[in-house]
């Protein structure tokens, strides 16, 4: 049994790490490794052997109560023999690393986990880069032939992962599909949203750089998403991630990383949000104008499926509401047929990143990406601008337009389905934001009156 230390500070560029490098007759001469031991026979337990191994070889006194277990390594070297190594995170100790063992060993020193020095032994760097991926525990079994030195082109790192984890790694075939892709990946990040169809991990490289790859919930979504960034996404430049690979078997993607934080319960000062929301406009020109408009669809509002939706929402709608809906959905056979573009069909703060230092506006998941009209894309936006005509002004003046007459009323209409739809989803899955959403609407809907300057479906002045 072996036992690693990893000893990590906060250096000028972030978190460090202490490495140190093999010298004499020792296996692995030249490679830079943790410091790290042996466990001395069987009355000594690991934790007592890693403060040992630490004083011996680095100087470091560590007290037994600031070691943290990082992740267990099943290894087995090049030359075919196995053994387990425990490697542990310790972050507070006394006194100054320095070289206490010269005689197999000739150098010390911090390193940023984004920039490890060459060469490095295969089974420390496989131990480092289970310890980013937060896993537990990871079989690295070599090859003969393999060498000692790490070589992402023959890398046997297999993590294993936590019985409760939802996704803190991606499964087995996930993780290879996007290591094909991009790479050795060191860390993985759950960034899944709080509902149990959403699969998404923020992913690091092993040689740097940061991606997102996406699981999704059933074919239909995997290639609406990925359709459109084959196709219209591409002309939205930074403003969108750019597919790297998909995988249809695996309904995965692996995408580029856009900057910025999601606008979705972002608090900025008024001209902040009037500059956001001006931009938010600009935005959605751009995805509607990505391609040229065609003709009208000839399915026309999508009502197929209002009765099921009702029949979900009608324990909390409130008295006259489904007179209303059933109202306004009976409206949409005489609406005039609105011409087809591109939308991104999800357009709502949730998925709108905003790069303070940038200025630039950024969009992500496009599952529900489909043609339509383009009013399609304002109705989960419309909730951000209710009372504040400033912000729906400012969505106008970026989009360069004021929406039709015929776009209000077909506006009017898909806000109401998506409310019941909503209502219903929010209902069956236990999700309170969209049950919550989807009742806000309605009741705004409901008591905004519409005059020669407000219109119902916006609450915004024209």
């Amino acid at each position: 049994m072996d036992v690693h230390l990893i000893a990590v500070r906060e250096g000028m560029k972030g978190a460090e790490v202490l490495l140190s490098r093999r010298a004499g007759t020792v296996y692995a001469a030249g490679h830079w490794h943790f410091p790290s031991g042996h466990v001395d026979g069987p009355f000594e337990d690991v934790v007592t052997a890693l403060v040992r191994e630490a004083y011996e070889e680095t100087g470091l006194v560590v007290d037994p109560d600031h070691v943290r277990a990082a992740v267990t390594v099943h290894h087995r070297a090049p030359a075919g023999s196995a053994r387990v190594g425990f490697f542990f995170e310790v972050r507070r100790w006394s006194g100054t690393p320095a070289v206490m063992e010269p005689q197999v060993c000739d150098a010390m020193d911090w390193f940023a986990f984004d920039a490890l020095p060459e060469p490095m032994v295969a089974y420390c760097r496989a131990g480092l880069d289970a310890y980013r991926a937060g896993v537990r525990m990871a079989v690295h079994f070599q090859e003969p032939g393999d060498p000692i030195a790490y070589d992402p082109f023959a890398d046997r790192l297999v993590l294993v992962p936590e019985p409760a984890a939802r996704g803190a790694v991606a499964p087995q075939a996930v993780r290879a599909f996007a290591e094909r892709a991009i790479g050795r990946i060191s860390a993985w990040e759950d960034v899944s949203w709080a509902r149990e169809e959403s699969r998404a991990w923020r992913v690091a490289g092993a040689e740097g750089g940061e991606w997102f790859v996406k699981v999704h919930q059933n074919d239909r979504f995997h290639h609406r998403e990925v359709d459109a960034l084959r196709s219209w996404v591409p002309g939205l430049g930074a403003a969108a991630p750019r597919l790297v690979a998909a995988d249809c078997a695996l309904r995965a993607v692996v995408l580029t990383s856009v900057g910025g934080r999601t606008l979705h319960g972002a608090v900025h000062p008024p001209k902040r949000q009037r500059l956001i929301f001006r931009r938010i406009g600009q935005l959605a020109a751009a995805i509607h104008h990505s391609v040229p408009s065609r003709p009208p669809a000839a399915e026309g509002l999508p009502l197929g499926k209002l009765e099921r939706h009702l029949a979900g929402a009608l324990p909390h709608l409130a008295p006259g509401d489904e007179a209303f809906i059933r109202s306004t959905a009976g409206s949409a056979a005489g609406l005039a047929p609105l011409e087809t573009v591109p939308t991104h069909g999800d357009f709502q703060l949730r998925n709108l990143l905003w790069d303070d230092s940038s200025g630039v506006l950024g969009v992500i998941d496009f599952e529900r990406s489909e043609d339509g009209p383009a009013v399609r894309d304002f109705v989960r936006l419309s909730d951000a601008w209710h009372g504040r005509p400033d912000l729906f002004q400012a969505v106008m003046d970026g989009y360069g337009r004021l929406f039709t007459p015929a776009e209000e009323a077909q506006l009017t209409v898909l806000s109401v389905l998506d409310a019941v739809s909503g209502i219903s989803y929010g209902t069956a899955h236990n999700d309170p934001e969209l049950l919550e959403r989807g009742l806000r609407t309605l009741a705004r809907l409901r008591t905004t009156p519409p005059s020669p300057t407000e219109h119902p479906a916006t609450g915004g002045a024209l």
